[in-house]
């Protein structure tokens, strides 16, 4: 019995109607990180590992959830939401935010699992957010498009939960397209698809099995120090409104010599968005040689000048540079454990399956899972009659 027709069983047990279901994404990143929340670049893509939303309306204000893959309950009211410090916070702050923005969905019943690594940085999150104000959107027509939808999850995630986190993950949830990056201007939200020719490589993820326990407040620390920086400079240069108009002149003369600390959390950011201009040059021009070699740098930035990373990812990085066929890797999503992205030849990848995997346990004692993603659609509609869920 696959995962669709198991929420199906159980929402039909506990409601006894027969829902609508939803399929909400995880993404990669393959170069840009912690540059969302600084009005940088991102280029992001959905993933074949999602959660998936089976959802009915009630005709009170209760709101009964379901988490299959944990077997927890919630019960609330439209009436009473506040945090209550689980994974129900992440459907409830949707629902705050859309009566807060003059939307007003009715109750609810919802079951709800997925296939995304729990911890692996793959944004299971913003997947849950966007998958619930979608299904909201469809199930009480509030005739909302997706860029508000994703507008919503993010201030569900920064106000409700309490993540600070940038807009990238929504996005790239809401809107991914099979077969495609979607490179992101943080700052105007305007965006642009572009193919990714990736005949003979795969995108392959290996997870630290490192859980977040610092990802949250270590990230609010670095967007408030990113933010010390800007304001800083401000005093020299009062036209710039975040990192985005930074320079690494403006840095050096002003930051560097007075406070590294914070010369090296936005010199990494000054310099990843670089990165991911170049990429996007490399890409266009087919050359993923040169973007593997970006995506080297883009991991020593982020785990000697961001302080970010932790032993098991640079690890995990440092086995698959000296693999013959790796072409790039580095750590992805907020930090400190999670999954490093690689972009592997399809004719080593069971070769470098083994080794990493035999070198990984030899160096940490710890094992490594493999993913092995394909690019897909964003948060959408699924028949349960036709709807496969990949693995």
């Amino acid at each position: 019995m696959d995962l669709l027709t198991q929420l199906t069983a159980s929402y039909q047990d506990a409601f006894h109607t027969s829902p609508i279901h939803v399929c909400s994404p995880g993404r990669v990143n393959l170069i840009g990180e912690h540059t969302d929340y600084n009005e940088g670049f991102v280029l992001p893509a959905a993933i074949d590992k999602a959660i998936y939303l089976a959802v009915g309306p009630r005709s009170d204000r209760q709101i009964h959830l379901i988490a299959h893959d944990l077997q927890e309950t919630y019960v609330g009211s439209l009436d009473d939401i506040k945090p209550v410090q689980t994974w129900a916070d992440y459907i409830l702050g949707v629902v705050a935010q859309l009566r807060l923005a003059g939307h007003e969905p009715g109750g609810f019943n919802c079951v709800f699992g997925g296939t995304i690594p729990i911890g692996a940085g793959l944004s299971s999150s913003a997947a849950l957010e966007n998958g619930m104000g979608f299904a909201l959107n469809e199930l009480y027509q509030l005739g909302l498009d997706r860029i508000t939808l994703l507008k919503l999850s993010q201030r569900a995630e920064n106000d409700f939960v309490g993540a600070k986190v940038g807009i990238m993950d929504m996005f790239a949830s809401m809107m991914g397209r099979a077969g495609h990056v979607i490179k992101i201007d943080c700052r105007s939200l305007d965006y642009s698809y572009a193919p990714l020719r990736m005949d003979g490589i795969r995108i392959v993820l290996c997870d630290s099995r490192v859980q977040h326990s610092l990802v949250t407040s270590e990230y609010n620390t670095r967007r408030a120090e990113c933010e010390s920086g800007v304001e800083i400079l401000k005093n020299f240069y009062p036209e710039i409104r975040s990192l985005r108009d930074v320079t690494m002149a403006m840095l050096d003369l002003h930051l560097r010599d007075t406070n590294p600390l914070i010369y090296r959390r936005c010199a990494y950011v000054v310099q990843e968005n670089q990165r991911l201009l170049d990429g996007v040059t490399a890409l266009e021009a087919d050359d993923i040689r040169a973007f593997g070699q970006l995506m080297y740098g883009s991991h020593e930035g982020l785990s000697k000048w961001y302080e970010v990373s932790c032993p098991e990812l640079d690890i995990l990085v440092d086995i698959a540079r000296h693999q013959p066929g790796v072409l790039g890797a580095r750590m992805m999503g907020g930090g400190f454990g999670g999954c490093t992205i690689n972009l592997i030849r399809e004719e080593v990848l069971d070769a470098f399956t083994s080794l990493i995997t035999a070198e990984y346990k030899a160096r940490t004692g710890k094992d490594t899972y493999i993913h092995v993603c394909k690019i897909e659609d964003g948060t959408h509609l699924i028949s349960p009659a036709t709807g496969h869920i990949p693995g």
